[in-house]
């Protein structure tokens, strides 16, 4: 059993506060939704969790299993298990998908022809052309392309959580199902946990969270189960005001 454990945690760009004390828990297993109007620190949660570039942290702790992640590089924080599917994934020209995948498993000793039929194994899953993997990553490809390909690699890497950062953004409804579903079964398979950031109930209706929490003005001020997301679609967040300093 993993868990994933926000504590406190104050951080932001230039001396300007955006998360102003976030407290949240993943376990394994469970899928943990965070929603929030626009400007309220749902992206810099994911990309200081996950210790992104230009973020600065005050305050806080992060743990994965027990073991304090701030102050880790990223790429540390990924070996620890931790994974983020970015809402703009990044575009890397000259490296395919499946030579990331081989590069990122190579520590693990995993032979690349192993890896290779990972990764065409889970393209076909998620509904990816195969012509796709020995394309430079994320080059030319579409905004659903891109999400599918996110997800094929988190399938392939099998971290033990999995922060999606809107990864419903740019979708289609024929990919917003294929993704939430592969992500779902990984989920329920393995135990996966998964952080998933959005603004909107319907990626909710396929990857069906256990907790959703509402985070407004950097601060998590309600907390409930998957009714609080058609709450929300109902009703806007102008009933969640800011909680107490």
């Amino acid at each position: 059993m993993s868990a994933l454990i926000v504590r406190a945690l104050r951080a932001g760009v230039d001396g300007k506060e955006i998360l102003r004390g976030v407290d949240l828990e993943v376990s394994s297993g469970q899928v943990h939704a965070v929603m929030g109007p626009n400007g309220s620190g749902k992206s810099t949660l994911a990309h200081v969790i996950m210790g992104g570039p230009g973020y600065e942290v005050y305050d806080g702790s992060v743990t994965l299993d027990g073991v304090e992640l701030l102050g880790m590089p990223t790429w540390k924080r990924a070996q620890a298990g931790l994974f983020l599917a970015m809402q703009y994934p990044t575009e890397v020209p000259g490296v395919s998908l499946a030579d990331a995948m081989a590069a990122a498993l190579a520590p693990q000793g995993r032979a690349p022809a192993d890896v290779a039929d990972l990764v065409a194994t889970e393209a076909v899953r998620i509904g990816m052309s195969t012509a796709l993997l020995e394309r430079p990553l994320n080059v030319d490809l579409s905004g659903g392309e891109k999400k599918r390909n996110e997800t094929l690699q988190l399938a392939v890497l099998a971290p033990k959580v999995a922060i999606l950062d809107e990864i419903d953004s740019g979708l289609d409804v024929d990919a917003l199902k294929a993704v939430s579903q592969r992500v779902e079964l990984i989920t329920n398979e393995v135990g996966l946990g998964v952080l998933v950031i959005t603004h909107y109930s319907r990626l909710l209706r396929e990857l069906r969270p256990d907790v959703v929490s509402v985070l407004r003005n950097g601060r998590v001020v309600a907390s409930g189960g998957p009714e609080l997301a058609e709450e929300l679609e109902a009703t806007g967040y102008e009933g969640y005001g800011e909680t107490p300093a």
